[in-house]
């Protein structure tokens, strides 16, 4: 159940209550693709930097371990010692990602696994039943992911799949929850809008797909590829046609600044690599921000990371130290980074949700975009 607790113009402050736990919104997924964050972040560290929600991806997890094998191990939440909430990708995005290894019909798409190549069938049904052997807390509908730059022509009959998907989404959803032996009898299912960067084909499909009464609803096939102001149009145009009453997923976002413009127009979850990745490479987020702890200047740098933070990192080491360990090829250092990293992450929604709350979110979105823009060293 979502309950929009208030709203600074279009931003919202939210709270959605699952079986495993309450989403205090808006808020960013920490990414954990085959049930670990990359970088040798466990879950009780997750817990420690403040993570809400872990999220995980069906498409990995079927080809390697198997969802059947996790489900005969009590589940994901149990699989990786999870006791909060658990978002699954539908897998969808790899119709995208992998298009040279698939084949798409109306019953669903053909991979070729990238991990030996064998042959993989996946539509609708067997995408929820693949999460619901995972038993998440929130599934994720299958969908095709068009290119942002893909033809008219060939992204509108695209999104009508997806609608028709959508649909046979919901009614396998029903079934599998009902089962006696299913995992998680109350998981949520959120659909997908598409459409690319076409303003009317994104308000037809929000308005069709909002009619479905779902537990949420994201809006998908973003960042990747277009720039941040078409995305940017894309959500303004779109967005006012889902419900407000349900919580909005900007899927695949982003950059700090791409997290703060889109809370500025209505989105509920976020989730992105970027914290994780650039962490592993020795870039690190700060409210001045982003830095590359490879930097020569940061050799003799006694400071943290970041003044004032909280994350073990901060509140333990100086840049010279996690400079020398990423020199040095120690995989504490790159540990170190990835947790700033999702700490930053995490604590920059506390810090948006109470703006939303005080109701100076304008304010604190201009601010904390000059911040960005103004380096600290």
């Amino acid at each position: 159940m979502y309950e929009l607790i208030t709203k600074d113009g279009r931003a919202k402050r939210g709270r959605l209550t699952t079986v495993h736990g309450v989403i205090e919104t808006p808020v960013f997924m920490n990414v954990g693709t085959v049930a670990a964050i990359k970088g040798a972040v466990s879950t009780v560290d997750l817990h420690e930097i403040g993570t809400q929600v872990e999220l995980s991806n069906t498409y990995h997890l079927h080809v390697r371990t198997g969802d059947k094998l996790i489900k005969k191990l009590g589940g994901l939440h149990k699989f990786m010692n999870w006791d909060r909430p658990i978002l699954t990708d539908s897998g969808g995005f790899q119709v995208f990602s992998l298009s040279s290894l698939r084949k798409i019909k109306e019953e669903g798409v053909t991979f070729r696994s990238h991990i030996d190549g064998r042959k993989i069938f996946m539509g609708p049904e067997e995408s929820m039943q693949i999460q619901s052997n995972l038993g998440s807390t929130i599934a994720m509908a299958f969908d095709e992911c068009p290119n942002s730059k893909a033809s008219r022509d060939y992204v509108r009959p695209s999104v009508e799949r997806t609608t028709r998907w959508l649909k046979r989404c919901k009614v396998e959803m029903d079934r599998l929850n009902s089962l006696p032996d299913t995992v998680n009898p109350h998981q949520m299912l959120f659909g997908i809008n598409q459409g690319a960067i076409y303003d009317d084909i994104r308000i037809q499909h929000a308005q069709e797909i909002a009619e479905m009464d779902l537990d949420g609803y994201a809006v998908g096939g973003l960042a990747v590829g277009e720039t941040a102001e078409e995305m940017y149009h894309v959500l303004d145009v779109t967005v006012p046609h889902l419900p407000e009453n349900k919580p909005t997923y900007l899927m695949g976002v982003g950059t700090p600044a791409n997290i703060i413009e889109g809370v500025y127009r209505g989105i509920d979850f976020f989730d992105c690599v970027y914290p994780s990745r650039n962490g592993r490479h020795g870039h690190v987020y700060t409210h001045h921000g982003k830095k590359n702890l490879f930097n020569a200047k940061y050799e003799l740098d006694t400071r943290p990371i970041e003044e004032g933070c909280q994350c073990e990192a901060c509140r333990n080491y100086s840049r010279a130290y996690v400079r020398h360990l990423l020199k040095a090829k120690e995989m504490l250092g790159m540990r170190l980074c990835v947790m700033h990293n999702l700490y930053f992450y995490n604590h920059m929604m506390e810090e948006i949700r109470e703006a939303i709350e005080a109701h100076h979110y304008e304010e604190f979105r201009k601010q904390f975009l000059a911040d960005l823009n103004t380096p600290d060293d």
